[in-house]
């Protein structure tokens, strides 16, 4: 009647989990795809400029970088929201490490406590 049977109501908790699992990940590889993809185009443009400049030296300088457009400013926010609580674990100057380690640390949480959790709830059920 009005009362919803048991089997309805058994993984919705774990189903709940294992999407916020998937989606905390998905941003956090996302953000990071694009954080590399950005860094192999600016090498490349770095590299162009060094080769032009080098014949004339008052031409160097770094080029102002364009703000990103609203999907990836929502993406990199909810990253960086993600990664917070590991940024303090990483002390390095290299941009690969700063972003790279705190991203590994959010996915094994996320994804395998997370996880976890899910397979954990939908035994308990």
């Amino acid at each position: 009647m009005l009362i919803a049977r048991r089997s309805e109501t058994d993984g919705v908790i774990s189903r709940a989990l294992r999407l916020l699992a998937f989606v905390c990940c998905l941003l956090i590889v996302t953000s990071f795809a694009m954080f590399a993809r950005d860094q192999m185009a600016g090498a490349s443009e770095h590299q162009e400029t060094e080769l032009v400049a080098g014949a004339n030296p008052s031409t160097r300088g770094n080029a102002a970088s364009k703000p990103h457009a609203e999907p990836r400013r929502f993406i990199d926010n909810a990253a960086k929201t993600l990664t917070a609580p590991f940024d303090a674990i990483v002390r390095s100057s290299s941009p690969w490490v700063k972003h790279g380690l705190p991203a590994l640390f959010a996915v094994l949480v996320y994804g395998l406590g997370l996880g976890y959790l899910a397979r954990y709830s939908a035994a308990r059920a």
